[in-house]
């Protein structure tokens, strides 16, 4: 739902902004992200859980079910090829994932201000036998910054 004109002025398709993200994000690479996709305003990254993600209880640390779900709002709200930080976020953890769960982010542009964008995650995780449910939910404010991925 991209209200800002502003937004819409880059030359470069979501995926190459993506592309030249991911080139530089060694966060997303370390962790073996995937990005499945990006358009204008929307993003979806994927990861799989590994025993090194775990907690004390057998459950996947909420640090990385956070970095996943604040990657793909960082591809949704850079996919206009202008530079966008996080000025805000919080996340609601529904449910447990565990060793050996895929899970993936989707971002979506919800509101758009100026330079404020407001964007909505959803977490979900794969389980072994192939059933989804979500997991947990992500808010992320962004705020444009000067500086492009790609040269205009």
């Amino acid at each position: 739902m991209n209200t800002n004109a502003a937004q819409t002025r880059s030359q470069h398709k979501p995926s190459a902004v993506a592309a030249a993200m991911y080139a530089n994000d060694t966060v997303a690479q370390q962790l073996n992200m995937a990005v499945l996709g990006v358009e204008h305003g929307s993003a979806r990254v994927s990861m799989t859980i590994t025993p090194a993600m775990t907690n004390g209880v057998g459950t996947a640390h909420g640090g990385y079910i956070f970095t996943l779900a604040d990657t793909a709002f960082a591809y949704a709200c850079n996919s206009y090829n202008q530079f966008a930080v996080a000025a805000d976020c919080s996340i609601q953890f529904l449910r447990p994932a565990y060793a050996q769960d895929t899970l993936t982010a989707t971002a979506q542009e919800t509101a758009t201000a100026g330079r404020t964008g407001v964007y909505d995650v959803v977490v979900t995780r794969t389980m072994a036998a192939g059933e989804t449910e979500i997991i947990a939910t992500f808010r992320g404010k962004s705020a444009q910054v000067k500086g492009t991925h790609l040269p205009e």
